[in-house]
């Protein structure tokens, strides 16, 4: 099945009167970013070294809250090579953390076509519970190949051992069901878990690399075909990273590390001029980085109807 038809082969629910999914090719390479809902945070959780008032007037300036706002939450499928890869796996069932809007994804999944039977692989950004959750749905498990393999950086699985949560800054009650995630998750698939170093070639022009930062294990996943590329950024960005990418975001446990992940990274975007996609970002988050100075902006394609 080719991911660009699937708009073609369900009918859209009265439930879902805003697109829950957007495909695309790279190269030869399909694509289909689904949303798994969105997290509603504070705003603090964007930058919380910097001053109320700095971050009060972004927020104002994007004609957003200045209290409490939606993250996008987003996951993607990729077809390359006959392999049927899913990077990042959404949120699940809800922690009792008030999230009730994301934890989508297998529905969509399945609205799009997609038997979790047929995915070959699982490529983890990392093990926050709002990428991992969505494998830990009742039923879902069992519904998938036997012969799946789950790819994280093996500094990530280290980590989560004896997680550090010092240089965070989240909300009460995060901390915990991060843990209880992570460890949940590691006993359930341990033996689907293959783990890699630096990078690692999950099929043809699929490329994953350990950027850190983010958590100690943290990767991005690019794309490579036909002279096209695209980059899965994870949460190496945020949509107040291109004006502000020294703020630190909440949920990074290396918040200076990130900082210099990110800011590398966007001059590596800006320069190639390759299309991004981001956890975090405005489904369906594709764009591309332009740069003036030091100064990113995010500039999201045209939908292609």
């Amino acid at each position: 099945m080719n991911l660009q038809n699937t708009s073609h082969l369900v009918t859209s629910k009265p439930d879902e009167l805003v697109p829950s999914r957007y495909a695309l090719k790279v190269g030869e390479i399909d694509v289909l970013v689904i949303s798994d809902g969105v997290l509603p945070l504070p705003t603090t959780m964007l930058g919380h070294n910097a001053a109320p008032s700095a971050r009060a007037a972004w927020f104002k300036d994007m004609f957003l809250p200045t209290d409490a706002f939606d993250w996008a939450l987003n996951a993607v499928v990729v077809r390359s090579g006959g392999r049927t890869i899913l990077i990042d796996a959404g949120l699940g069932s809800d922690p009792d953390l008030n999230l009730p809007r994301a934890g989508q994804l297998i529905k969509r999944l399945e609205a799009a076509g997609i038997d979790l039977a047929s995915v070959t692989d699982v490529v983890l950004t990392h093990m926050h519970m709002d990428h991992v959750g969505g494998l830990l749905v009742e039923g879902v498990k069992d519904r998938l190949h036997p012969d799946l393999q789950i790819h994280v950086a093996a500094a990530e699985v280290e980590f989560w051992r004896a997680p550090d949560f010092s240089r965070t800054a989240m909300p009460e009650g995060f901390p915990d069901a991060l843990r209880a995630a992570a460890k949940r998750f590691a006993k359930e698939y341990h033996n689907q878990i293959r783990q890699f170093d630096e990078e690692h070639e999950v099929a043809p022009g699929v490329v994953v690399r350990r950027t850190g930062g983010h958590t100690p294990g943290h990767s991005i996943v690019r794309l490579t075909s036909g002279g096209e590329a695209m980059t899965f950024a994870g949460d190496a960005v945020f949509t107040v990273g291109f004006d502000h990418p020294d703020w630190h975001n909440g949920f990074e446990h290396d918040p200076d590390e990130a900082t210099r992940v990110r800011e590398g990274l966007l001059r590596d975007l800006a320069k190639t001029g390759e299309l991004l996609v981001a956890t975090h970002m405005p489904f369906p988050s594709i764009g591309r980085v332009g740069r003036e100075g030091n100064v990113f902006r995010f500039v999201p394609i045209y939908w292609d109807y």
